[in-house]
């Protein structure tokens, strides 16, 4: 495919207003990724997933307040992982950050979790003190992609469970188009095989019984010849982030764009063995179309998931 020369691509801590830290047990594979927003985020959200374990997501809906989000919490652990919030609450409230209610200021923090209880430990997960390490890391500023933070513990290509899936991770691209800046983070936990957006190629998923190369969770589905049971324990969890000035609705629209970039690098998606959640920050005054945005977050958000599955 040709390059586009339009599109550059830069480091995320370039966009101001966003910082990203990571904590994690590399032992029990789990851990936390936050994404915090110096001077709040309007936020949108689009959920496709059929059992997605969150808190506060509803936040990001266009009929709820329009009050800024201080923090979006990406993390492993099930349900269990969602007391990690606690520990960014902890930590922006030490820093008199929050929503003004008048006898308290409460951080608004938004959380998404994937089931990773079924990579290292069931008994361990993320709580509210590795979400405030995360907080800390956030401090420097330095994000990296791979087997970090909420991508610890994230596999891909579980059809048939653990036996044969492939490590995935947490993947983080940010780009430019004139004076509009977009990125994605995403932690890649599919059920279904990763493939690369622009070319087709296969890069992580679904193992043959001796391990030995890729099998084709698709044809593998289409074997199944009566309702079953598929493995579960599947969401992908990501956040758009951009400099441009949108709307709740609008962002909520471009979270649903970017669902593409899953569509064109996740095969199957979607299924209801996914619990998949994208969330859309607008964190900056540059005037932009919605379309452009849509398109460039759908773009980002593919090579994130590439990123994911590449840089562990």
């Amino acid at each position: 495919m040709e390059e586009n020369i339009l599109v550059q691509e830069i480091q995320i801590r370039e966009i101001e207003g966003l910082r990203i830290g990571s904590a994690q047990d590399n032992e029990a594979k789990t851990g936390v990724t936050v994404l915090l927003f110096d001077q709040g985020a309007r936020v949108g959200v689009d959920v496709s997933g059929g059992g997605p374990a969150s808190r506060e997501t509803r936040l990001a809906e266009p009929l709820t307040a329009d009050n800024p989000i201080n923090a979006i919490v990406l993390s492993g652990g099930s349900a269990f992982g969602l007391g990690a919030a606690d520990g960014v609450m902890h930590y922006l409230a030490d820093r008199g950050i929050g929503y003004d209610t008048g006898f308290a200021k409460v951080p608004l923090v938004c959380q998404s979790c994937i089931y990773d209880l079924g990579v290292g430990r069931a008994d361990v997960w993320p709580d509210a003190a590795m979400g405030y390490r995360a907080c800390e890391d956030a401090e420097k500023n330095h994000p990296k992609c791979g087997d970090i933070g909420a991508g610890c513990g994230a596999t891909v290509g579980k059809l048939y469970g653990m036996e044969r899936a492939s490590k995935a991770g947490l993947g983080i691209h940010a780009v430019k188009v004139g004076k509009l800046q977009m990125a994605a983070v995403v932690v890649v936990n599919a059920l279904g095989d990763i493939f690369e957006a622009n070319t087709g190629k296969k890069l992580a998923g679904l193992r043959t019984e001796d391990g030995s190369e890729f099998a084709d969770t698709r044809q593998e589905l289409y074997k199944i010849s009566r309702q079953t049971e598929l493995f579960t324990g599947n969401t992908t969890i990501g956040a758009i982030i951009t400099n441009g000035e949108f709307s709740k609705a609008e962002m909520s629209k471009i979270a649903s764009m970017a669902r593409n970039g899953y569509a064109r690098c996740i095969n199957p998606v979607g299924t209801m063995a996914d619990g998949d959640t994208i969330y859309a920050a607008s964190i900056g005054g540059t005037k932009a179309d919605i379309n452009v945005a849509g398109t460039l977050a759908a773009e980002v958000m593919g090579e994130a998931i590439k990123k994911a599955v590449t840089k562990k």
